[in-house]
């Protein structure tokens, strides 16, 4: 192939290349289903190989548009684990078209910084993990910026809402373990201002309701998703002199500290004591024992949410909005026993 500068390759230089219009070339690169597979992947071969970079800035003149997507989580510094995050970005990056690139920030620096110019976004996601987000929300609302909301379900109903069943997968984890015979259970719940740990901590006491079970005070530990919480509650619940048979963790990372704190003080899970997380991070299989948890929907809730969010940028909002909670489930590993088995 004839060697091409990529500083003065247009659209019009690769449609000459592959004996199509610019109209064609400028659908392949958007990623329009207009395009045959075939010839889609002739012109992204051409583009590849002679290094064209599409000139952002001149299209976002011609479109009026930025095809910047901003993604605000509540808290990037506290409550955020760094494995919700990385999993979040890493979804949303491979599910938007190719055209568009990804602004990360929390609510919190928003709000205080009036440096963010959200006006600037073609769009917005919120992950939202507080009612302190509200204000923002209704903010960009007002702004009048294509929106969706993520995670959490919100108390209104003109916006896109897509959330997950944090109390429904936390009752789902303790009434496995109750099933599994083990009624002495602890729980380290999230950080106290983020919406899923009220939820996932309602599951669990809702859970030990029905059971008539109860759980002492001193087996109710508050962290704040992070592993190294996680290690030193664990700590804390062995020491108490009340040991429990199973201990349910509101987030995997919380649950890979208290693993790490057992083998520590030389209690072997689940043969001593048993743990469940919430999430099911990718590590979560590999880990020794592999963990059983709760497998939350976020690659569901994420592709819902940019779908709708592209589609009101490029087409407008319809005029039905549409909301929906995504069920989690359980995943079952080996990090709990069976106590029912064991007391035959």
């Amino acid at each position: 192939m004839k060697k091409v500068d990529k500083r003065t390759a247009t659209i019009r230089t690769i449609a000459r290349m592959a004996g199509v219009s610019h109209t064609t070339v400028s659908r392949a690169l958007n990623g329009s289903p207009l395009v045959k597979p075939k010839t889609r992947d002739k012109i992204t071969e051409i583009a590849k190989e002679i290094g064209y970079v599409p000139n952002m800035s001149a299209k976002s003149l011609v479109t009026n548009r930025s095809y910047m997507i901003g993604i605000f989580f509540t808290n990037l510094d506290t409550g955020t684990s760094a494995s919700f995050l990385t999993d979040v970005i890493e979804q949303a990056q491979g599910m938007l078209p190719r055209s568009y690139l990804l602004s990360i920030n929390s609510i919190e620096y928003a709000m205080d910084n009036k440096s963010v110019a959200i006006i600037n976004f073609d769009g917005v996601i919120v992950i939202s993990q507080s009612k302190t987000d509200d204000e923002f929300i209704e903010y960009v609302h007002q702004v009048g910026l294509p929106m969706v909301v993520l995670n959490r379900v919100i108390e209104r109903d003109d916006i896109y809402n897509y959330a997950i069943g944090d109390k429904l997968g936390s009752k789902m984890a303790t009434e496995y373990a109750i099933r599994m015979g083990h009624r002495r259970l602890a729980l380290i719940s999230g950080l106290a201002s983020f919406e899923s740990a009220a939820q996932r901590t309602k599951g669990f006491r809702e859970a030990l309701s029905e059971h008539q079970l109860t759980v002492a005070d001193e087996l109710m530990m508050q962290g704040d998703y992070r592993p190294k919480s996680g290690s030193r509650l664990m700590r804390k619940i062995l020491s108490s002199g009340n040991l429990p048979t199973c201990v349910i963790c509101e987030n995997d990372d919380m649950a890979v500290g208290a693993i790490n704190t057992c083998v520590e003080l030389g209690y072997k899970v689940p043969r001593d004591i048993s743990i469940i997380g919430f999430d099911d991070m990718a590590y979560s299989k590999y880990l020794n024992p592999p963990l059983t948890t709760i497998r939350k929907p976020t690659s569901t809730i994420i592709e819902m949410g940019i779908a709708r969010l592209v589609n009101i940028i490029e087409n407008g909002k319809p005029e039905q909005v549409e909301q929906k909670v995504i069920d989690p489930e359980i995943i079952v590993r080996s990090s709990v026993l069976n106590l029912n088995l064991s007391n035959e």
